[in-house]
């Protein structure tokens, strides 16, 4: 089976959240849900489980989390028994890709890897397949804060071949697909910086420790350049959220 390039691993290897969301903002979006003890949750591409983690530590929900990454798995396993919820909660290595439950659950979650359906619309569909009726979606997905002015945005904020679309495009794109948006958490400045910025200290670590590492070259390369990338584009005009969706009966 495929894994996950080792330079993500390495670019996130202290990240407990592989996206723009810090702690906070996991615990108000479960908050948000109000999730009740014993909700059944798939979280596909679940990097290293720690919305799985901390929701059953704080919710007693359940569930399973899926992701290609044997690094992030191994990682999630460790994660689930630090907390005391590994009873409750599952870290399958895996292709999230295609993936569904093979019992319906209370609620399905792609956070921050819509690539598994090919876009918005196709994780959508992959994320029905898996959810009991009346159950909940979650999509964790990029939006344009401001519209990208020329190509070098587009490239610098990694958006070549995307969809992104402005917020309130991108909501009525979930009307669309014939769901109801019912919450959303998103993304700001600060949780975009911790996200981001704690990448350039494990680089220079990692380079540290393995000057003569084939990946080397390219990550110096990286480091040289991306804090200044970052502040001028991803950072001004790339936003991020979770949004959750029910479909409309």
């Amino acid at each position: 089976m495929a894994d996950l390039p080792r330079v993500f691993t390495i670019r996130e290897s202290s990240h407990r959240i592989h996206n723009p969301f810090t702690p906070e903002k996991i615990s108000t979006l479960g908050q948000a849900l109000h999730l009740s003890p014993g909700t059944r949750i798939l979280d596909l591409a679940s990097g290293t489980g720690e919305m799985l983690c901390t929701w059953a530590r704080d919710h007693r929900v359940t569930g399973i989390g899926v992701d290609i990454s044997t690094v992030f798995t191994a990682r999630a396993r460790t994660r689930a028994a630090e907390l005391g919820v590994a009873d409750l909660v599952e870290f399958v290595h895996g292709d999230a890709r295609g993936h569904v439950s093979d019992e319906p659950v209370d609620l399905a979650a792609c956070i921050g890897a819509t690539w598994i359906g090919d876009g918005v619309a196709g994780s959508v569909d992959l994320l029905r397949r898996s959810l009991r009726p009346g159950g909940m979606m979650l999509i964790g997905e990029p939006y344009w804060r401001r519209p990208p002015q020329d190509q070098a945005v587009i490239e610098a904020c990694h958006a070549e071949g995307e969809s992104f679309h402005p917020l309130p495009d991108l909501l009525e794109l979930f009307h669309g697909l014939g769901c109801d948006v019912v919450e959303m958490v998103l993304a700001d400045q600060d949780s975009w910086d911790r996200y981001v910025a704690a990448q350039w200290l494990n680089i220079r670590r990692w380079l540290d420790q393995n000057p003569d590492d084939e990946l080397a070259d390219t990550l110096r390369a990286e480091l040289a350049t991306a804090p200044v990338a970052y502040a001028r584009y991803e950072r001004e005009y790339l936003g991020w959220g979770v949004f959750a969706l029910m479909d409309r009966p």
